[in-house]
């Protein structure tokens, strides 16, 4: 139903009459993305496909450049210099891509690495 007002038509449409949206049954795909999709709070579970999905993980310490020459003169017990200083922030990459920054720590016998900041990148 419409209602012409000073030469514009309005919808009075009453939208409470409209049908809503059946609720999913379990084990339906989930709805897709949109709107209301980005108001849904999102859990581990909406990952579930891709839980087997290797990944590369690597702690970067520090760098260094040197020459084929100097690295084949190398011995056990010889120290080489890195870019970075003691308690700096190690880079976490996973694929090759920095996602993280963080600290070493040890856990037991073994060294781990805490995450202390999450690197947000630019969607490719």
């Amino acid at each position: 139903m419409s209602e012409e007002t000073g030469g514009e038509n309005v919808d009075l449409t009453d939208f409470s009459q409209q049908e809503k949206p059946a609720q999913a049954a379990p084990g339906d795909p989930p709805p897709p993305q949109g709107e209301a999709a980005e108001n849904e709070p999102r859990t581990a579970s909406d990952l579930e496909a891709v839980f087997d999905v290797p990944v590369s993980i690597a702690a970067v310490l520090g760098r260094t450049h040197m020459e084929v020459a100097d690295l084949l003169k190398l011995e056990e017990g010889d120290v080489i210099e890195l870019d970075r200083k003691v308690g700096e922030a190690i880079d976490i990459y996973v694929n090759n891509r920095l996602v993280a920054r963080g600290e070493v720590v040890l856990v037991e016998d073994r060294l781990g690495v805490t995450m202390t900041e999450i690197i947000k990148g630019e969607s490719n």
